[in-house]
């Protein structure tokens, strides 16, 4: 529940588990980073919130399930949505047979200019 509250109370969100495990130690509660992990990846389940593979290792867990895409910011390692809208992909083939398309995710990475 403590977990919960700290990922759902206010706006959207990106979170990783480890600093969402922050948050709560610094909250005061005493759960550990697998606990944190299969919460969040719970919540997937659920359909509450959507993870996002970033460089292979690193997920991100977003509160914000809308069809969306990110700016990912290298150097600060930070997440931004993009609304829906603002991306056009064409040339998307054709999905195996008795499969169906359910979303495209587009990160464009930035970094200082």
């Amino acid at each position: 529940m403590a977990l919960g509250s700290l990922l759902f109370e206010g706006e959207d969100r990106h979170v990783s588990a480890e600093s969402l495990h922050a948050e709560a130690t610094a909250a005061g509660q005493h759960v550990s980073l697998a606990t944190v992990y299969n919460t969040l990846h719970q919540f997937k389940r659920a359909g509450l919130v959507r993870e996002l593979a970033i460089n292979g290792a690193k997920a991100y867990f977003d509160t914000n399930t809308s069809n969306h895409n990110h700016f990912f910011d290298e150097e600060e390692g930070e997440l931004h949505d993009i609304p829906g809208h603002a991306i056009r992909v064409d040339g998307v083939p054709e999905p195996p047979e008795g499969m169906r398309i359910t979303h495209i995710d587009v990160v464009i990475r930035l970094k200082k200019a």
